[in-house]
């Protein structure tokens, strides 16, 4: 497993040759209107998949081993093992995402889902910390009646989050629960974005493959309070890209640093043309669907939300390197 730390550093050892001068092409530069059409990138469990994750579950309670400890032969998956592989060149060399659904969360409780969850992610790739506490197993529900500072992060709240990635190769969130309105999950191919930005305004596309400030979001007085980021790489065949909408442009609280006009006018036309209808995709997770999602090729955002109160969003994530 990787601390933070290193998680970081895994992610953003992205192998970088010199900008992309044409558009990229492939299986990651879908547009939303394309896959809107399509059922490919849906996944649903058959029956006999569903009965081999409880067969596992069972083997894994009883193995003596806490969570953490758990290898993967302890969640023993002897044909869905070959489905998972699949889902994981998707996501290294496909589109990029997946959405796996027929979990039989309702049935498990809450720590059958919690170790099923992690066990599922050991198939897939090596589990990494979230923050710097360390958290392997996250948890997306709105915290924020309980916020101790200012810098809480989005994710433990109901505020609609702008397009973004997470510091790991492979995002995945597993629904336990979701809200009563609102909460959209919404994906878009970040290579269909550069390909635009590099069509229309070629200067603009040059300006992400400089650094710019990234608001760390930490609480007042901590050492580090914002990085240097490149938001492009590209090896002459594959772009990798990192989006973060809402850091880039709060680094400016920090005081002394501010965007400079080609950052600025990039990332505005960035988030515009994502958010043009037919680019991104919607899609709304119920209960017992999987979403996994590549921070290379795919941006994800949400839309806010509100809470049945009885029943509030409940999400399960893991940050994957696929090593």
């Amino acid at each position: 497993m990787y601390g933070f730390a290193e998680q970081l550093v895994h992610y953003f050892n992205r192998p970088h040759a010199q900008p992309a001068e044409r558009p990229v092409g492939g299986a990651a530069a879908w547009t939303g209107r394309e896959l809107a059409r399509s059922t490919e990138w849906r996944v649903p469990l058959t029956p006999a998949q569903v009965a081999e994750v409880q067969r596992a579950l069972a083997v894994a309670r009883g193995c003596g081993r806490g969570a953490r400890e758990l290898r993967r032969e302890d969640f023993p998956l002897p044909t869905l093992a070959g489905e998972i592989e699949r889902w994981r060149a998707e996501l290294d060399e496909g589109r990029g995402f997946v959405l796996v659904s027929g979990f039989p969360v309702a049935d498990w409780s809450r720590e059958d889902a919690e170790l099923a969850f992690w066990a599922l992610g050991l198939h897939l790739g090596m589990p990494g910390a979230q923050n710097e506490e360390g958290d392997l197993l996250g948890h997306v529900t709105d915290l924020s009646a309980r916020a101790s500072h200012a810098d809480e992060r989005l994710y433990r709240t109901n505020q609609a989050i702008r397009f973004h990635c997470d510091a790991a190769d492979v995002v995945g969130l597993l629904c336990l629960s979701t809200s009563a309105e609102g909460g959209a999950s919404r994906l878009v191919s970040s290579v269909t974005v550069f390909n635009h930005l590099l069509e229309t305004a070629p200067e603009l596309a040059a300006r992400l493959f400089e650094p710019m400030w990234l608001d760390a979001r930490r609480p007042a007085g901590a050492a580090i309070q914002y990085v240097p980021v490149q938001p492009c790489a590209f090896d002459g065949r594959r772009l990798r890209t990192f989006m973060h909408g809402d850091y880039f442009h709060s680094v400016e609280r920090h005081e002394g640093v501010t965007l400079d006009p080609l950052a600025r006018a990039a990332l505005g036309e960035w988030e515009r043309f994502a958010e043009s209808e037919g680019v991104h995709l919607d899609m709304q997770l119920q209960p017992g669907d999987l979403q996994l999602v590549s921070n290379h090729t795919v941006v994800h955002a949400r839309t806010a939300y509100v809470d049945d109160p009885r029943s509030p969003r409940h999400l399960l994530r893991l940050w994957l390197s696929l090593v």
